[in-house]
């Protein structure tokens, strides 16, 4: 990469990682560019290492939050755990014990 190679198409944007499975959710990205990439609205940006690396737009805080995230705040009611008890008790008052 030359010493000027890194001042090319970049937009001074910083996006930050919001998705909650992600492994570097929270952590803030120098857009270099956003496009359609593999068929989905990506962003680029410049890694530590130097190397260019894509990240879905869907994942950081560019996208806006769906309907369910903005009236759950992003929170779900109920734990796994929780539902899958729900399910074995259910499917054992109905007499279908599947377990």
């Amino acid at each position: 990469m030359s010493s000027i190679a890194g001042g090319v198409g970049t937009t001074c944007l910083k996006v930050r990682i919001t998705h909650p499975f992600h492994p570097q959710s929270g952590h803030e990205l120098d857009v270099v560019s956003r496009g359609r990439h593999w068929g989905e609205d990506r962003i680029v940006y410049a890694a530590r290492n130097g190397a260019l690396r894509s990240i879905a737009t869907h994942l950081t805080d560019l996208e806006p939050l769906d309907e369910f995230q903005r009236v759950s705040g992003t929170r779900a009611a109920f734990r796994t755990a929780d539902l899958l008890d729900l399910c074995g008790l259910l499917d054992r008052l109905d007499g279908t014990d599947n377990v």
